[in-house]
């Protein structure tokens, strides 16, 4: 009998988490997991406000106090599922950058240009280069894992910070699609200045040749210019706005059947990046950019739920923008939540478990 199997003998699924346990107080390690959080401690170009890069760790606290009874999945917990530590060194290279992107956001805020600013172009420079060097740790980690076999899961931070994933993933896989729960676009171009602003994540994903297509909903918050990129894009972009869904829903339309709509823009694989602002902001009131509007919690898992039914593979997914307030863990308990069920739901999705409902 091997650790694991040890640990599964013996743990208490019922019980409480004890400190010295892994995420959602299993007891494995990511050695033994067969599906690996990483967490992305990051947010140097947040627009509006601060606090996600310390999300992972709000969410990795939160978790002790999760049951992890899953009514769809037999003994889900058994799967393995653990978090890597909060590389404490890219938290405070993220604290560090963050500083400086605030100097260079006030600059571009007075109209000043980084052409003619050199105090503004060096930070800029700077800024790129430090998420560029981000976003290669985080596609060198997410390769390590998915060479050993693993589910990999991000755990932002910003929105900026799955890339590195993304491109990992495109390396096992020759084509799949996004499917992108989010208030915001995030397509814009190097949003105040930077390439790798959380405002262009999906800009910069559309670059991956391996992404045939991005199917977003829930958006409720966008630019003419992100509008003429979806109508521009051949296709290549579907949105289902919020206001849309909702108009649907008035006029009589099921939940099902709006969500089959969207199962019906995407292929096989498919990668999926929750945005936690996708919802009712009741449900996320401290992250970055709140938007009113938005998915209840039930309605965003039915939608993956229905995917997974649908028989599509979900290659990967991340989790994003959840900003812990101080003395109040709501948000980081809404995060853990979703993270847990969509964690289980991914692996049912790549045949993880025979014995379901």
């Amino acid at each position: 009998m091997n650790n694991k199997e040890e640990k599964i003998k013996h743990f208490d699924a019922s019980g409480i988490g004890a400190t010295d346990s892994n995420i959602f107080g299993l007891p494995f390690t990511v050695e033994e997991a067969e599906l690996v959080i990483i967490p992305f401690p990051w947010e140097v170009t947040v627009s509006y406000s601060a606090g996600t890069a310390n999300g992972p760790q709000a969410i990795f606290d939160a978790s002790k106090q999760i049951d992890l009874y899953e009514p769809f999945i037999k003994d889900a917990w058994k799967l393995g599922i653990a978090m890597e530590e909060v590389s404490q060194s890219w938290l405070k290279k993220s604290n560090e950058l963050r500083s400086k992107a605030e100097t260079s956001i006030e600059m571009f805020a007075k109209g000043e240009k980084p052409e003619i600013n050199t105090v503004m172009k060096s930070i800029q420079n700077e800024i790129h280069n430090g998420c560029n060097d981000f976003h290669t740790w985080v596609k060198e980690r997410c390769l390590q894992h998915l060479n050993n076999n693993k589910l990999v899961v991000g755990l932002g931070g910003d929105h900026s910070t799955p890339l590195g994933l993304m491109q990992a993933l495109a390396e096992k896989h020759e084509s799949f699609a996004i499917l992108q729960l989010d208030a915001h676009c995030d397509l814009r171009n190097a949003y105040e200045g930077f390439e790798y602003s959380h405002a262009s994540i999906m800009y910069n994903a559309l670059k991956i040749p391996a992404v045939s297509k991005l199917v977003q909903v829930g958006i409720r918050d966008y630019c003419e210019d992100e509008v003429k990129l979806i109508e521009q894009s051949n296709g290549r972009v579907t949105t289902f706005f919020d206001r849309h869904i909702k108009g649907l829903l008035y006029k009589g339309n099921t939940v099902e059947e709006i969500f089959q709509s969207i199962l019906k823009e995407l292929p096989q694989k498919v990668y999926l990046s929750f945005d936690i602002d996708a919802l009712d902001p009741k449900l996320c009131p401290n992250t970055g950019t709140p938007v009113a509007g938005g998915l209840e919690f039930e309605q965003a898992l039915f939608l993956v739920q229905l995917l997974v039914e649908s028989g599509r593979q979900i290659i990967g997914f991340d989790l994003n923008e959840v900003a812990p307030a101080e003395n109040n863990d709501w948000d980081a308990n809404v995060g853990g939540r979703l993270l847990y069920r969509i964690c289980n739901l991914m692996a049912l999705s790549n045949g993880k478990f025979k014995d379901h409902k």
